[in-house]
């Protein structure tokens, strides 16, 4: 499923969005770096789009309406190849979103780019979080740069269905399909492939994670950063450590927060697998903390006792929709949230304990599809699909991903299938794959890097970030002990935000590893609104 981290006060978000004046100045181009990769097409390919972007620049203006990201933020394009391969062939355009650094110019450090994940995900917003307290000394010395990658918003949007096909709900989601409902979802992938593949034509093998590599180059020289400094979540880890594979000698400063696991091996079918089990874990912390709060919700005082609630809830709307639109697939959609961060736990606890004394209009709230983004999300999942399908070879047998699946979903019934359902298209993709990258560097071919996760992490579990580490010589792992939020820089641990920040402005770092004690527990709130419960300031541990 996509793994995209949103960040700040409150755990909501991180924005992206650009500032600037006029055309960057020319930056220093470079070369991929040929210890880390043979030199071949599309190598060659991003040295010439690098020269000519630091030539050219980027021309700074207001923002268009659709960004939603105001003044000083200013928005640009930089053009890339559609295929390295052939650098003077077709262009697309990226839109670009950047904020002036804040503080004295003596003490700018550059550009500051940020990716949040996906793959399909937008950081046009990132120069909006400038405002934000976690983030107001980074604001200051760096320019706050977002970007729309490929097949992304504005940016040579893909698309494989209609919004209005991929928005319509009510619709199910069992936790344990029959073999009716497996045939059905079965020949919607393979609609959706084949619908993939008709909307982007020839241009559709050209959307992955190599591209995206190759595409932040090409920005980094636009920008005129002779070396890059880059923050990439989720998704983010994955291309960004592709990045530092092929363009070592570019990097300047790189956060890795809340990493994929960048094994050849685990890229993206077996990532996906154990994103399941790991968001099952997730699943019973949330189930864990509600029951600790019965007094508030009544859903049960056992993890059991308040998944017994959410069936019964589930039942229901499998009969009779919420608002006509919410459904079993639209609930499961909803309380997903809820494994990637907690700060929603109290929000759909109190739906939950609303819809079963009779009043659904909190989990409509929640729950509902918003007709308003349905062309984002149709347009987020194509360009996952996309990436993901491109990336690597799949399973082409549906008896692998039956066996796979129906053995998980026994130990892991609560986003086993929904997660395989998203996937599945990949197994009738039609465009040629690539072969995932070996992302490892040499020792000394970096700078410092820093990784950032969580133990409890689901959408990237934990032994990512370790093995992550292991292939990067020098890297510097910095852990939330017992805490499961995903994207946790610039969130709510001071101690992480120290780290991060205390990285980027100097580049300084522990010697290896680091430990923060967890951010503490959400507040349970009352269906009348109030608070229930204190706050507990973290700690932190050095390792």
């Amino acid at each position: 499923m996509r793994a995209v981290a949103l960040y700040g006060t409150a755990g909501a978000l991180i924005l992206s969005a650009m500032s600037s004046l006029a055309t960057a100045p020319a930056a220093h181009a470079g070369s991929a770096d040929t210890a880390a990769a043979p030199a071949s097409a599309e190598s060659t390919g991003t040295e010439v789009a690098a020269r000519r972007a630091a030539a050219t620049g980027i021309a700074f203006g207001k923002c268009a309406a659709v960004e939603q990201v105001s003044a000083p933020a200013q928005c640009g394009t930089v053009k890339v190849p559609l295929d390295y391969a052939h650098p003077n062939g077709k262009q697309i355009a990226l839109t670009v979103s950047r904020l002036r650094a804040t503080g004295e110019k003596a003490a700018r450090q550059g550009a500051l780019v940020f990716n949040p994940g996906g793959p399909g995900a937008s950081s046009m917003y990132f120069p909006l979080v400038a405002d934000f307290p976690e983030w107001k000394g980074l604001a200051k010395a760096y320019d706050m740069v977002g970007y729309a990658p490929r097949g992304v918003g504005r940016s040579a949007p893909l698309s494989c269905v209609s919004p209005a096909e991929f928005a319509k709900a009510p619709t199910g989601a069992p936790a344990f399909p029959s073999e009716a409902y497996k045939r059905k979802r079965i020949a919607q992938a393979k609609a959706y492939a084949e619908g993939c593949a008709r909307r982007a034509g020839s241009a559709l093998r050209h959307y992955t994670s190599l591209n995206n590599a190759r595409d932040l180059d090409v920005l980094r020289a636009a920008l005129g950063e002779k070396k890059l400094t880059f923050m990439g979540a989720s998704y983010g880890t994955y291309f960004g450590a592709v990045y530092a594979t092929l363009f070592p000698s570019h990097v300047r400063r790189m956060v890795f927060d809340s990493a994929v696991n960048p094994d050849p091996k685990q890229i993206w079918y077996d990532n996906n697998l154990d994103q399941s089990l790991a968001f099952e874990r997730r699943w019973e912390d949330f189930r864990r903390w509600v029951a600790k709060h019965d007094k508030t919700y009544h859903l049960g005082s056992t993890p059991q006792a308040v998944l017994a609630s959410y069936d019964k809830v589930r039942a229901r709307l499998a009969h009779d929709p919420a608002g006509g639109t919410v459904g079993p697939a639209q609930l499961q959609a909803a309380f997903l949230q809820a494994g990637y961060y907690d700060d929603v736990w109290a929000d759909r606890a109190a739906a939950l304990s609303a819809y079963l004394k009779g009043d659904p209009k909190p989990l409509i709230a929640q729950a509902a599809p918003d007709p308003k983004s349905a062309w984002d999300n149709e347009n987020g999942n194509a360009v996952y699909t996309a990436v993901e399908c491109n990336d690597t070879a799949w399973p082409r047998d549906w008896r692998t991903w039956d066996r796979d699946n129906t053995a998980l979903a026994r130990r892991a019934p609560f986003e086993t299938w929904d997660n395989a359902w998203m996937n599945l298209p990949c197994a009738f993709w039609k465009a040629p794959h690539q072969q995932p990258l070996d992302v490892r560097t040499a020792r000394g071919a970096l700078p410092p890097t820093l990784i950032l996760a969580a133990e409890r992490d689901a959408a990237t579990p934990y032994p990512g970030a370790l093995e992550l580490q292991r292939r990067l010589p020098g890297s510097v792992l910095i852990t939330e002990r017992g805490a499961g939020t995903h994207g946790i820089g610039g969130g709510a641990n001071a101690c992480v935000n120290n780290y991060m920040e205390e990285y980027l402005l100097s580049g300084r770092t522990p010697v290896r590893r680091a430990a923060c004690a967890p951010h503490p527990e959400p507040n349970p709130v009352s269906l009348d609104g109030r608070a229930l419960a204190g706050l507990v300031p973290p700690l932190d541990s050095a390792v």
